[in-house]
């Protein structure tokens, strides 16, 4: 059954219009890496974006997995609202849409107690889903294309990026929280690395662009060829130099 893409189109328009749609020049979250993948079924479509970064105000990395689809599972429950009305009124807006949040990066004295947003002064090790990984130097950083905002402390978005360098797989959904919104039946038929993600802040949508028409195309056909973008891609963190800045 082909899925008609004009409809997969609407739908991240529409996510988009009510702010629903991942922003990576997000001005409270400071970003790391991106991933998005494709699933599709005869019956249904999903498509997941993981954002990893760091926000201040979360206190704590995360990588945030945000799923659409033509069905969702796992929808957020009444209890997670003040209502039922409110969890009614939730759901009657966001259709098509539903999010989750994973922490990757394991809770320790790495994190300066005082100020969430520093790496502890002589922190040696952070642990990323069980896996001890040693804070880098200057030198290590500089290797990877991060400059530190505030030597000789490092910031722990600086630490994100760096993570998300070397430790990518680690930092970004295992495949159980990747799926966790999207139908069981439906099959991964597409992982991207990076791609060509719209400017909302610039007024763009996703059907604007070649990437998200193709994306569309894929999914409606489920021929993996359809997707052939000549517009370079703009996920990396470097590209959104506004992000976190709020």
């Amino acid at each position: 059954m082909r899925h008609d893409p004009s409809e997969i189109l609407e739908v991240l328009d529409q996510c988009a219009e009510s702010f629903q749609f991942p922003m990576l020049d997000n001005g409270y979250v400071y970003p790391a890496a991106a991933r998005l993948t494709l699933h599709r079924s005869s019956l249904n479509w999903a498509i997941v974006i993981e954002t990893f970064g760091f926000s201040p105000r979360a206190m704590d990395p995360d990588v945030t997995i945000q799923t659409f689809g033509s069905r969702l599972r796992h929808r957020k429950a009444a209890a997670d609202f003040v209502s039922g009305r409110a969890h009614k009124d939730y759901l009657k807006a966001n259709p098509n849409n539903e999010f989750h949040s994973a922490f990757p990066v394991d809770s320790g004295n790495w994190q300066d107690p005082e100020f969430c947003a520093l790496v502890a002064n002589g922190a040696k090790i952070v642990s990323v889903r069980g896996h001890d990984i040693r804070i880098p130097d200057r030198d290590t950083l500089a290797r990877h294309a991060i400059v530190p905002e505030d030597p000789p402390r490092l910031l722990v978005f600086e630490l994100c990026r760096y993570l998300a360098d070397i430790a990518r797989e680690l930092v970004l959904a295992t495949p159980e929280e990747r799926r966790f919104n999207v139908p069981p039946e439906t099959q991964q038929i597409l992982q991207l690395e990076e791609w060509t993600h719209p400017d909302l802040a610039e007024g763009e949508f996703p059907s604007q662009l070649e990437t998200f028409r193709q994306i569309a195309s894929v999914l409606s056909t489920g021929n993996v060829d359809e997707y052939r973008p000549t517009t370079p891609p703009n996920t990396h963190w470097s590209n959104w130099p506004d992000g976190g800045l709020l």
